[in-house]
C-alpha cells in the first residue's frame, strides 16, 4: 500500500485566502508545515489557476467541496471545476437537519444518483457528516431507531463517506466503529480532536483530545483510507490556525502516520 497522504482542509485556513498573493503566501506556510495536499479552492481564483500554483508551491489539489443546491442545480459546473481541480473527489459538506428528518426515505436514492453521474465523469461523491447525523430516526417508546448516517450508507452503494472523526465523538459515537464499518468506502477522512475548556466542549488539535488516533488509524487502514486531512473548524487554544495545523502535523508523524 502506498504511503498515505496528509491533507489540509483550506477551510481552516479561510481567513488568509482572500487574494492570489495571499493564497500563495499560505500554501507556502503549509508546505513548510508539512501538508503536501489541500482539500478544497479558493474564491479569488478559477480552478485550473489554482491547482498551477499550488502545483508551483509542492501543494496538490486532492479534493473540491460543492453544496447541496449546486449537486441538485448545476451538475456539469461542478464536474466542469473538479475537472480543472484536477481533482477524482467531490465532498458535500452536509444536508440540513430539518431536510434529513423530512425527505430520509428519498434523499439517499437521490444522492446516489448524483454519484452515479459524477463517477462517469471520473469523480467520486462524498458525504461529510456533522454530528446532527447521529440523531436516530424512528425511535418507539425511547428505543430503537437508525442513525441518519446509517441511512444514508444502508440505501446507497455510489456515495462514499468522507467521515469527520471529531463529529463522530461530539456525536457520543465510537471513531473506531464506523471506520470499520465503512470498509472500501472511505478512501479519504477528515480528523480533528476536541477536549473541554472551561467546562465546555472545544476543538483542538489532533492528539490534544480524546480520540485514540492510533487505533483510528489502524481501523482506516484496514478499511482502505488513503488520505487523512487535517480540518480545524476553530482553534480556541492557540488562536492561530497556523500554529494549530502544525501541533497536528507533529502528532500525526509521531503517530507513525506519515
Amino acid at each position: 500500500m502506498s504511503k498515505p497522504v496528509i491533507a489540509l482542509q483550506l477551510y481552516t485556513v479561510r481567513d488568509f485566502l482572500a487574494t492570489p498573493a495571499d493564497v500563495a503566501k499560505t500554501l507556502a506556510r503549509l508546505k513548510k508545515i508539512g501538508y503536501d495536499a489541500v482539500e478544497g479552492s479558493v474564491g479569488c481564483m478559477a480552478a485550473a489557476e489554482f491547482r498551477k500554483l499550488a502545483l508551483d508551491n509542492g501543494i496538490t489539489p486532492i479534493g473540491a467541496g460543492t453544496g447541496f443546491d449546486q449537486l441538485r442545480g448545476d451538475l456539469k459546473k461542478l464536474i466542469a471545476h473538479c475537472h480543472g481541480l484536477g481533482v477524482k473527489y467531490v465532498m458535500l459538506g452536509g444536508i440540513p437537519r430539518n431536510q434529513w428528518i423530512a425527505e430520509w426515505k428519498k434523499l439517499p436514492k437521490e444522492l446516489d444518483g448524483y454519484a452515479a453521474r459524477l463517477a462517469k465523469e471520473g469523480v467520486t461523491l462524498q458525504y461529510h457528516n456533522h454530528m446532527f447525523e447521529f440523531e436516530k430516526i424512528g425511535v418507539k417508546k425511547g428505543a430503537g431507531g437508525k442513525t441518519i448516517l446509517d441511512l444514508l450508507y444502508a440505501n446507497t452503494k455510489h456515495i462514499q463517506a468522507e467521515l469527520d472523526f471529531g463529529w463522530i465523538a461530539r456525536g457520543g459515537h465510537n471513531p473506531v466503529a464506523w471506520a470499520k464499518k465503512l470498509k472500501g468506502r472511505l478512501d479519504q477522512v477528515h480528523i480533528k480532536d476536541w477536549g473541554v475548556i472551561n467546562d465546555q466542549p472545544a476543538w483542538r488539535a489532533v492528539g490534544e483530545g480524546g480520540i485514540v488516533w492510533p487505533e483510528v488509524f489502524k481501523a482506516c487502514k484496514a478499511s482502505g483510507t488513503k488520505c487523512y486531512i487535517v480540518e480545524q473548524d476553530g482553534w480556541p487554544v492557540t488562536n492561530d490556525p497556523f500554529l494549530s495545523v502544525a501541533v497536528s502535523r507533529k502528532n500525526i508523524k509521531a503517530f507513525g502516520l506519515g
